[in-house]
């Protein structure tokens, strides 16, 4: 993420720190050299008929159960089928469970993919992994996530982010590993920008979008006299390749700052109530707003996370025993909000004319186990899940894939990690033999060469 200040340990006398200029630009010591960087611009300048396209990665994180939502089993035997009925949808393939009746409404502008699997462990961090990247991460390589790896080969477009991650990046699930939301050896660069606040809050403002309290307005503007702070904290620094670098991106977080259309982007107090209302007035509705808001002003990607950690809060981890909540639970409190959310971004961005163009995946790290916990839960189960599409050239009212009789095991098309990923490389336009610069520079395919994407969605 770019920065224009944030905590140091060496601080010059006018209270900038070394640390503050050292995030926006020294990207050297993460593996992304000037050649590369400018190859990244010049690659991103280049029209290639796709340049409209545009995603939003919602993120299920915690884990829906996909039996009591989009793979529903009214025919098993009760401890597995769960509390819940299935119910009719806008398409005649598709079946939802009655906790969605608002996807069901809208079921016809969407496909699902029932017969998701990974064989990584059943934790969430891998799963995030991914679902994110394609990859599970290995050998110390952390691989881009798919948003990040698109600013790399596209750039962005006038003063806005080319990826933005709302409300922040995911925090603790319990692995202790890397999530996926960053760029990975491609360097701090092409990191996403992290909104780190909660769009439904009354006070709700973007951080970065504001001047630092301890620079003000006019020396701001004056990025030599900024410069200058920098020379005379690191001899040298000035001539170095790391100062140009710090010059690049310090004129990208400035534009962002000092840009109009980037504040009028996060402007949500200019949306009228009735459609905050629509969205929902939490935290995630608000989010899936902003989402399209963005989209409309020009980022490329965006993903939202409907959860931050499964510790804190209620979301879709239901283990049934505390801290956790049951099926029902997920039933009182998680599904309203998502359903509303999600029902409204994908109504309002058909009315707009702009879904044609942005694809809006849902995902998530793994499924949950067929049959019921004595808790009254379902516990994780990355052996099958579902995921879904809309827009970005994906026909609606589709099912890919199914899975068995107790939602267990992929029964028909399985969909691994990485042809997920692959998927929302298509509807952007991507040539799936594409590389970034990987580790000590070599070629690395954004996914593994003879993967290809779920063609039955397009």
């Amino acid at each position: 993420m770019l920065r224009i200040h944030g905590e140091g340990s060496v601080t010059t006398c006018d209270g900038v720190t070394r640390r503050d200029f050292i995030q926006v630009g020294s990207l050297g010591a993460v593996g992304i050299t000037l050649p590369q960087l400018m190859a990244a611009r010049a690659k991103g300048a280049v029209d290639d008929g796709n340049d409209e396209k545009n995603v939003i990665m919602i993120f299920n994180l915690g884990a829906p159960s996909q039996l009591d939502t989009f793979d529903p089993k009214p025919d098993a035997a009760a401890e597995i089928r769960g509390p819940f009925k299935p119910i009719q949808t806008a398409s005649p393939e598709m079946m939802l469970s009655e906790i969605l009746p608002k996807h069901a409404k809208v079921a016809d502008k969407f496909s699902l993919v029932r017969s998701c699997y990974h064989t990584a462990a059943a934790v969430h961090d891998t799963g995030h992994q991914m679902m994110q990247t394609g990859r599970l991460f290995t050998g110390g390589i952390n691989t881009p996530h798919a948003g990040c790896a698109m600013e790399y080969l596209r750039g962005r477009r006038d003063d806005l982010p080319g990826h933005v991650v709302l409300p922040e990046p995911m925090g603790s699930t319990g692995g202790n590993l890397p999530h996926g939301q960053d760029a990975g050896f491609l360097g701090k660069a092409f990191d996403p920008f992290n909104l780190m606040a909660d769009p439904s809050k009354p006070d709700f403002k973007v951080p970065d979008l504001l001047p630092p309290q301890e620079i003000g307005d006019a020396r701001l503007s004056r990025r030599k006299k900024l410069r200058e702070v920098v020379e005379d904290t690191v001899k040298g620094f000035e001539s170095s390749e790391n100062a140009k670098l710090l010059d690049n991106n310090f004129d990208a977080a400035f534009r962002l700052m000092t840009s109009a259309k980037a504040r009028k982007a996060f402007d949500l107090a200019s949306e009228p109530k009735a459609v905050r209302e629509r969205y929902g007035e939490n935290r995630f509705g608000q989010c899936c707003l902003l989402a399209r808001r963005l989209i409309e002003s020009g980022v490329r990607f965006i993903t939202v996370n409907t959860f931050l950690t499964v510790f804190n809060e209620i979301t879709w981890d239901i283990h049934g025993s505390k801290p956790f909540t049951s099926i029902e639970g997920m039933k009182d409190i998680v599904a309203p909000m998502y359903d509303q959310a999600y029902s409204a971004l994908i109504e309002d961005l058909h009315q707009r004319g702009l879904l044609e163009n942005t694809l809006v995946c849902n995902l998530a790290e793994f499924g949950r186990t067929p049959r019921i916990n004595p808790a009254g839960g379902r516990d994780h189960w990355p052996q099958c899940f579902s995921a879904y599409f809309a827009g970005g050239g994906v026909q609606g009212g589709r099912v890919v894939g199914s899975s068995d009789e107790i939602g267990g095991y992929p029964a028909e098309q399985a969909v691994q990690p990485s042809e997920i990923v692959a998927t929302i490389y298509r509807s952007l336009g991507v040539d799936l033999e594409t590389t970034l610069p990987g580790p000590a520079g070599r070629p690395f395919p954004v996914v593994d060469f003879g993967t290809e994407a779920i063609e039955d969605l397009f």
